[in-house]
């Protein structure tokens, strides 16, 4: 396969960049790995991107590894945008990305697959969105999807703005500017964060959702551990990141219906179920429509469904046949894992049938 010199660049350094978190992934305690899969399975297989299965990640490898001793598995979290182009271009066996491959992705070709196939799109991690914030003296903070479209987009700009005290009118918000912060690396976790704001504040968030946070200004952080970063150690910050990493920041209760609604895991997962899958794929691309606009208050919207996105058949077998066996064991026994380790929903029993049957076909 030829490559380009920023291909290759690209591979080298995604490369680089596995070998650093094989380390930590490897090194690490293994979680509970009585149900993971024994076999003779043997061989080394790198994947790339979503930061947000990075805790997930760990514990799946850890767990996997430990059962199948034979085998290396790598993951580094470098984003879904930098994952997905890694994969494209053959530098990594399988990719983590917080939004399916877009259309005109799936038109083209894609390196590590046998050529004339294309790659699927897996739901294995499903994860509330946190609104985080780190403003003195206020720790509950009810905000709908107008205003904080309103603050990420710029046009909100102070804490005691009145769109912000009108939703909360017992809070003590100070008369201080917002250091508003996003992605700004290539993100699915943006992705997702737009789509909600654009289905549900479009007057407001006028840009179509894109890996790429669409708006100047604000303060840009590479990763969700850098959102993360730069709101706990900013002041007056606000930002958006995996539920799983918002620690002791203060998390926003969003607007659903006509109720303020906190995320659970249990929340996420119900309007992932209740959302249909996207038309016209595959019948093993398990790509998903969330319903962002639910009134139910049961259910909360602002939350990201994470794929690993695998061939459906690959160039080199024996990386395929360990490909499909990390895969089994994430979308089952894994899914628990994940649940203990980041707090993840696991899969509903429809959906983990789905998932099976598309790993099943994988060759």
């Amino acid at each position: 396969m030829n490559f380009t010199r920023f291909s290759r660049a690209a591979v080298i350094a995604t490369v680089g960049a596995i070998a650093l978190s094989s380390c930590a992934a490897n090194e690490g305690a293994a979680p509970s790995a009585s149900n993971a899969p024994v076999s003779t399975l043997a061989g080394t297989i790198n994947g790339s991107g979503a930061s947000s299965q990075g805790s997930a990640q760990e514990a799946w490898i850890a767990g996997f590894q430990t059962a199948n001793q034979k085998v290396t598995i790598n993951y580094a979290p470098d984003g879904s945008g930098a994952g997905r182009k890694a994969f494209i271009a053959g530098g990594v066996n399988f990719a983590g990305s917080d939004s399916a491959l877009s259309d005109t992705e799936l038109a083209g070709t894609f390196g590590s697959c046998v050529a004339g196939t294309k790659a699927i799109d897996l739901p294995i991690y499903i994860s509330p969105i946190a609104v985080i914030f780190n403003v003195a003296g206020v720790t509950k903070l009810n905000l709908d999807a107008a205003t904080i479209a309103g603050i990420f987009k710029g046009a909100i700009t102070t804490w005691n703005d009145p769109a912000i005290v009108a939703l909360n009118p017992d809070a003590k918000l100070p008369a201080a500017t917002i250091t508003a912060v996003h992605r700004g690396d290539d993100s699915g976790t943006t992705k997702n964060f737009a789509d909600y704001l654009n289905k549900v504040a479009p007057a407001v968030w006028d840009k179509a959702p894109a890996d790429t946070f669409p708006y100047a200004g604000g303060e840009g952080a590479q990763g969700t551990a850098g959102v993360v970063a730069s709101v706990t150690n900013g002041t007056n910050t606000i930002g958006y990141a995996d539920a799983s990493k918002a620690g002791k920041l203060g998390v926003a209760a969003i607007k659903v219906g006509s109720s303020f609604v906190n995320y659970t895991a249990a929340a996420a997962a119900a309007v992932v179920e209740e959302s249909p899958l996207v038309a016209g794929r595959g019948d093993s691309d398990i790509a998903i429509a969330i319903n962002r606009t639910t009134t139910d208050a049961s259910h909360y919207p602002l939350v990201l469904v994470s794929y690993l996105i695998v061939c459906g058949q690959y160039t080199d077998v024996k990386a395929g046949a360990v490909v499909k066996a990390y895969a089994s064991y994430i979308a089952g026994d894994g899914q628990k894992v994940a649940a203990a380790k980041a707090g993840s929903a696991p899969l509903s029993a429809t959906l983990a049938g789905k998932v099976s049957k598309a790993i099943a076909a994988i060759k």
